[in-house]
């Protein structure tokens, strides 16, 4: 099994990631030059709510909507989590959101929001960063979460889904889906679709190998991919816009 460890290194998900279950966001073409957008670094989030829910929310899921959804999707914003644009409809990026925060309050991960939930909100719950200076990529395995810090402070929580640490056959070899720890830098980027030998890959940024950042239709709650970190298509999007991992960004996995 240590041949077949070697060779998933060598290899990445660059020719592992499954097939992606959607078609490309229309509009794009891919390329292999980055956008020209300028970084708009994010004020620490503040612990005090600008919006608060009714005074006994009701459990929220995919495809509510109204003020509560909005006081979610404020709080999530104040807090870090990205869920981009408050627009009171609860649907994947919001989710996409509950289940980060879900994982850094160690709570099930089912991306509805009950009392457990609200009450993460209310106590102000959020991950802790490792680095403390410059601009890093951190990515926890444990808790599947992706965090954009800078200087030590968290900007930005991601969903994300990161190896199986399962054995998969491809082409008559054996590879494990893992993704290495270790301290890494953006390498390369290419800005469109990836159409690797598996599976296509969204705005990937590789930092190990063939092992990268990129955005995909599907972004489970728990680890799904052969070894790369997996965010929705928006969030993907969301980085390159505002040049979150541009080339020589540090990477942290652990």
């Amino acid at each position: 099994m240590a041949a077949a460890a070697a060779l998933t290194l060598a290899t990445g998900c660059d020719t592992a990631d499954p097939v992606a279950d959607g078609p490309a966001p229309t509009g794009v073409s891919p390329s292999t030059s980055a956008p020209s957008a300028s970084a708009e670094p994010s004020a620490p989030p503040s612990s005090t709510p600008t919006v608060t829910p009714s005074a006994k929310p009701k459990k929220l899921k995919s495809g509510a909507k109204g003020a509560d959804v909005l006081a979610l999707q404020n709080r999530l914003t104040e807090l870090g989590y990205w869920n981009g644009k408050a627009d009171s409809k609860f649907g994947g990026t919001t989710q996409q959101a509950v289940y980060a925060l879900q994982k850094a309050a160690g709570i099930g991960r089912d991306g509805t929001v009950g009392p457990k939930t609200w009450k993460a909100l209310e106590e102000g719950v959020r991950p802790k960063a490792k680095s403390t200076s410059g601009r890093v990529v951190e990515i926890d395995l444990k808790r599947q979460l992706l965090l954009l810090v800078d200087d030590g402070q968290i900007t930005q929580i991601f969903n994300t889904s990161t190896g199986t640490n399962d054995y998969y056959e491809h082409e008559g070899q054996t590879y494990l889906a893992d993704t290495p720890r270790g301290r890494f830098k953006v390498s390369r980027q290419i800005d469109g679709w990836r159409d690797a030998p598996l599976g296509l890959l969204w705005r990937p940024k590789y930092f190990n190998g063939g092992i990268a950042v990129h955005g995909a239709p599907s972004v489970p709650p728990y680890p799904a991919s052969h070894g790369c970190a997996r965010v929705s298509v928006s969030a993907m999007n969301w980085m390159w816009k505002n040049d979150a991992l541009p080339i020589k960004t540090r990477v942290w996995v652990y």
